[in-house]
């Protein structure tokens, strides 16, 4: 049977946790390995200057006085014998959309399951006045998982699975949006003239292809927006290149001298 580890950034007694863990049973094996208290809006953080101690609640169930990255470091390094086949973040309670999934403990668990090449789904459940409801995402993740883990998909894939408040209309590939858009140097005119660039032609193309993933939410379906760990700005790269072609002749550095000798 797959085995699955299972982590969040709202600790080890959260109700979205626990829900998901019910809903995976009999699917695959679990365990599921959280911080101790409360970590929300750590984004990628690690300890490094207190001492970590693992917590054994029974032998599927651990907790870790960190954030949700160490968590799962500790995971793989202490607990587990072997690789999981999937790393599963949340339920969060509330949305990790847009700008936000740079702060988001609940993201972060899922990345740092990516970089060392396990696939990894972050689930975040968007909330109003009246009562979250995660047995409803719940169940949508499972059936989601189970086709995850017959197609097995690409290694280190990571996924930002987003579900709105109420009623669901369907799924939707999405495109991480953002608060604002700051345009890199002469990027901006040079998209606009993008049919005599066929690689920005692409970039074009494709982020008219896919909503934001707020759009979708507000819209009432669930989003998912695959993440990358490469955080390259390629057009913005090629555009410095092209915009200070002078800086990047091979020529020489002149010498530097130590702050502090007199030079």
């Amino acid at each position: 049977m797959a085995l699955i580890l299972l982590s969040n950034d709202d600790g080890i007694a959260a109700e979205g946790l626990r829900c998901l863990e019910e809903a995976l049973l009999g699917l695959a094996d679990v365990v599921v390995v959280a911080p101790d208290s409360e970590r929300s809006a750590v984004s990628h953080g690690l300890t490094i200057r207190s001492p970590l101690e693992l917590g054994k609640v029974d032998a599927r169930h651990f907790t870790l006085n960190g954030t949700p990255a160490d968590c799962v470091i500790y995971a793989l390094m202490r607990v587990l014998s072997s690789y999981p086949d999937l790393v599963i973040a949340g339920i969060n309670h509330g949305a990790n959309l847009g700008d936000d999934i740079m702060y988001s403990g609940t993201v972060a668990v899922a990345r740092e399951a990516s970089r060392r090449g396990i696939p990894s789904i972050a689930v975040s459940q968007a909330f109003d006045d009246s009562p979250i409801k995660f047995r409803e995402a719940s169940r949508f993740v499972r059936s989601f998982v189970r086709d995850v883990l017959q197609k097995k998909p690409m290694q280190g894939a990571l996924l930002n699975v987003n579900i709105p408040v109420g009623s669901v209309r369907g799924v939707k590939i999405t495109r991480q949006g953002s608060s604002s858009y700051f345009p890199h140097f002469n990027v901006l005119d040079t998209l606009e003239s993008a049919s005599d660039n066929p690689h920005l032609e692409e970039h074009l193309r494709m982020k008219k292809e896919f909503v934001f993933d707020y759009e979708a939410v507000a819209s009432h379906y669930i989003s998912i927006t695959p993440l990358q760990r490469d955080q390259t700005d390629y057009v913005a790269a090629k555009s410095l290149k092209e915009e200070f072609p002078q800086t990047f002749r091979g020529r020489r550095l002149p010498r530097m001298g130590l702050i502090g000798r007199g030079n």
